[in-house]
This record gives structure tokens, sequence and C-alpha cells, in this order.
């Protein structure tokens, strides 16, 4: 077993070793890596509330929308109305299919997709930041590293022959080594959260472009839809028919 001084000692070691030791030790790009580190957790908690399905797409208000214009219950003025007062991201694709109402499907579609790039830029607002500190906070890191090293160094050149140069080493290395390892405990979760994030977007505009051409089939002047017309035409037939056989 070990000396009790010993132990008492690494107890004092360990003790000793609060965050805001290993802060200190870590030397000034502590500082950014540590600002990054709150500004990753301020943005990432405000596009997790901002990508929610039920903010971007509320199921309610497209179900009810697209029903009422498959029952011919709506016109251009009172849909651009309820689309107007629901202010989704999804509303406002079909706003601006709405103000082609009735016009040919490629003016319509080409109304979708010119909304759905402004959705889908303001989806991914701040995105770039995010991948941004998950780009600089392992470089930051590894300058502090790199400085920490030179400054162990530097304290070995300039120590007496008293001094032990494995133990000037092995110190100066380890404080260095703590901004490697706060820029990566930084960064994995910022690259963490991007590809989620783009996932997450990516999947939001594809539900858009495909309800966007649900749309597109229910108010162009052109696109093909079972009406009452065709099941008229479907009875006139059949009595034609029965005429005949008569």
């Amino acid at each position: 077993s070990s000396p009790p001084a010993a132990d008492s000692g690494e107890g004092r070691i360990v003790q000793a070793k609060t965050l805001m030791h290993i802060l200190r030790d870590g030397g000034p790009l502590m500082v950014p890596i540590g600002l990054c580190s709150i500004v990753l957790m301020v943005f990432v908690f405000e596009r997790g509330m901002s990508l929610r399905r039920s903010r971007i797409i509320p199921r309610p208000f497209v179900n009810r929308f697209l029903e009422q214009l498959q029952e011919e219950q709506l016109d251009a003025d009172s849909a651009m109305t309820l689309c107007t007062e629901n202010r989704s991201p999804v509303a406002e694709v079909f706003a601006a299919a709405i103000q082609k109402w009735d016009r040919p499907s490629v003016e319509i579609e080409q109304a979708i997709i010119d909304a759905g790039e402004r959705v889908a830029n303001s989806l991914r607002r701040y995105l770039r930041l995010i991948n941004g500190i998950a780009t600089v906070s392992p470089l930051l890191g590894l300058l502090g590293t790199v400085l920490g090293m030179i400054q162990a160094f530097d304290a070995l050149a300039s120590a007496d022959a008293a001094s032990r140069p494995e133990t000037l080493i092995a110190s100066g290395i380890s404080e260095a080594l703590l901004t490697t390892a706060a820029g990566l405990s930084v960064a994995i979760p910022a690259l963490i959260a991007y590809l989620w994030f783009v996932g997450r977007v990516d999947r939001l505009v594809m539900e858009l472009d495909a309800l966007g051409q649900k749309l597109v089939s229910l108010i162009a002047c052109d696109a093909w839809r079972p009406t009452t017309a065709g099941a008229k035409a479907g009875e006139g037939r059949s009595r034609n028919t029965k005429r005949k056989a008569a």
C-alpha cells in the first residue's frame, strides 16, 4: 500500500483540480472556447424550438386546408385569408401557390419552388454559425496547445541545473493539452447538432414540396382530378348504354 503522505498528497492534487483551476491552467484561449460553448447552447436551443414539425407544418391546418379545397369549399380569396392568418412556413408556400390560382400547373409549381427556397433559407438560419463553431473550436484548442508547449520548452530552456526536466515538460504539456480537450468537447456536440439540423431541414423541405404538389393538382387549370363533371359523364355513358340495349 502507498504511504499516507502520498495518499494525502494525491488527495490534495485531485481536490485542487476544480473547474476554475482547469480553465485557468488552459490559458487565455480557454476564454474564446468558453464563449463558443455558450453561443452553441443558445443557438442549438433556438433551432430546436424553431424547427419543430408542429411549427413548420401544422398538421391540422394542412389537412383542413387541402380537404376544403378538394371539396371545393374555398375560393382564392378565402384560401389566401386562411394562409395569411396561419403564418406558418407551409402557409407561406400555399399562399404563393394560391396567388397563381387557376393558372397552368407550370406557373404554380414555379411559384411553389420560389417560395420553398425562401422558406428553406429561413429554416437553415444559424446552421452555418453552428458549423463554424464546430470548425473553429478544435483549431483554438490546437493553437492553445502549441502555445502551451512553446512556453513549456521555454521554461525548460531557462531552468537551472537543479530542476527536473521531465517534471517541467510533463506539467507544461498537461496544461497545454487542456485547450485541445476543451476545443474538442465543444466541437463534437456542435458537429452532431449541425448534422442533425441539416437532416431535419432537408426532411421538412421535401415534405413541403410534396404538399405543394398536392395543392397544384387541386388549383391548376390543366391538372387532372376526378370532379363532379367526370362522374356525370360516366352516368351519361351508362344511360346511353342502357338506351342502346333497350
